[in-house]
């Protein structure tokens, strides 16, 4: 089952689930369709969990009652099982100036690892200042996430910097001596279990249902995979292109020029990876196009297995939405380090979907997260091709050369003013829009290669 925008027909449901058959204009949220599926029971729900502590003062600090402490944690304690942590605060606005450093016991060992850093600047990969996802009252600021694997034990410290060191960029509340946000909390995720493989579950008649979360969030990918698929698969370039004509004017276009598209990748959807559909917002969310791609890294560790991939995503899917107040998953899509690709946030792979992933540049863009953190480390072989073969053909949907530059209409940042136009790489890293570390230096340095890659897979 191939296609580009165009309905599907015969997909079971697609009469019930009324899918639009244009690409929604600027801003536009389509509701989410109801589904009606046979009577039986659920089984892509994942379970997870979020615990979520509170912050109180160390050492010396612990006679200030926590109002102007420079240092908060919790010593050594005992917690439910967890996989991933990271540190939350009251006003997104805020920023941490300091350092986190969390180390965790492991499950079933009870050796404790040594302090490892959090990434504190997160604030930039988010919803832009006038988008509704970030005037619901639930945003929140926070780190990076970090991956620590099965662990049923935590310690953690943030330290803020004194004033006198950071010089112009003192703010009032610097002076005034309170040196860390207020509301830290740390958040300890739980991604829950696997969902069942491909192909373990019955088909046809007694084939468990799908929720109506789980039948939409399929359904707008259902020109391209069945309804309820774990994964889209591959096609050639040649299937790829003839595709892009159809969907473009039909059998008329046979004879036409073949367009700039790169093969369509494997990408492993969210029922793949085992979202559970119930955590995001209802409604899916869209852009007009997608004119460049932000390529990110997730900051959140290098210590997984490509097998924990899935329980990684669903932690920092949980942390998005449950702990950052985030509408969804933040990045259009993910990659891991064996170069497999995963569906991001929900509204369809092949559609300009409105991510939250670079402050300021959401609009007509799509973001790319690289699982892992590559500022001192090299991101693998595999994890660049794969963000080239996907910009390949997620650009070439909509036209973009990925050797090129294009114009992106700032939406504010701390680089570019609001609605000052900005000519960017096609394929840019994150920090060509906004000043950060991320995508790392390192995979920030293979960018010229992503782009000369995906332009051949094009076939330019």
């Amino acid at each position: 089952m191939r296609g580009f925008l165009a309905s599907s027909i015969g997909v079971t449901c697609a009469a019930a689930l009324a899918l639009p058959l244009t690409l929604p204009s600027s801003g536009a949220r389509a509701a989410t369709p109801a589904a009606v599926s046979p009577a039986g029971p659920s089984v892509e729900s994942v379970p997870g969990s979020t615990q979520s502590l509170a912050l109180t003062p160390l050492g010396s600090d612990r006679s200030s009652g926590g109002g102007a402490s420079r240092e908060q944690g919790l010593l050594q304690r005992e917690v439910r099982p967890f996989s991933l942590v990271g540190v939350i605060w009251d006003d997104p606005d805020d920023e941490l100036h300091g350092s986190v450093q969390v180390r965790t016991r492991a499950s079933g060992t009870g050796s404790w690892s040594g302090w490892q850093p959090v990434e504190t600047h997160n604030h930039d990969h988010a919803a832009d200042p006038d988008d509704p996802e970030r005037a619901t009252g639930r945003v929140r600021g926070s780190t990076a996430p970090l991956w620590v694997g099965d662990s049923d034990g935590v310690e953690i410290r943030v330290r803020g910097e004194a004033a006198q060191h950071r010089g112009a960029e003192r703010s009032p509340r610097d002076l005034a001596g309170q040196a860390l946000p207020a509301g830290l909390r740390l958040e300890l995720v739980d991604p829950g279990a696997e969902p069942p493989p491909q192909g373990s579950v019955p088909e046809g008649p007694r084939a468990p249902a799908l929720t109506a979360e789980t039948a939409a969030a399929s359904a707008v990918n259902a020109d391209l995979a069945p309804l309820g698929a774990a994964v889209i698969p591959e096609l050639s370039k040649k299937e790829t292109e003839a595709d892009l004509l159809a969907a473009r004017g039909g059998p008329e276009t046979a004879g036409k020029a073949r367009p700039y598209v790169g093969p369509r990748p494997r990408i492993i959807t969210r029922k793949g990876w085992g979202a559970d559909e119930k955590l995001r917002e209802k409604d899916f969310a869209y852009t007009k196009s997608v004119k460049a791609a932000f390529v990110h890294h997730s900051a959140s560790g290098n210590n997984y297995r490509c097998s924990q991939a899935g329980s990684v995503l669903r932690s920092i899917y949980r942390y998005h939405v449950k702990s950052s107040g985030w509408r969804d998953f933040g990045y259009n899509f993910a990659v891991d380090k064996c170069g497999s690709i995963y569906e991001g946030r929900a509204g369809g792979v092949a559609k300009p979907v409105l991510g939250a992933h670079t402050l300021g540049f959401n609009t007509n863009s799509m973001g790319i997260a690289v699982l892992g953190s590559f500022g001192y480390s090299s991101p693998p072989a595999a994890a660049v091709n794969a963000v080239a073969r996907l910009s390949a053909w997620k650009l070439g949907l909509y036209g973009a050369n990925p050797r090129g530059k294009t114009y992106l209409k700032s939406g504010g940042g701390n680089l570019y003013k609001k609605g000052s136009k900005v000519r960017l790489h096609v394929i840019s890293g994150h920090r060509d829009g906004f000043a950060t570390e991320c995508p790392g230096s390192r995979l920030y340095q293979k960018l010229g290669k992503a782009r000369s890659t995906s332009a051949r897979y094009q076939g330019r």
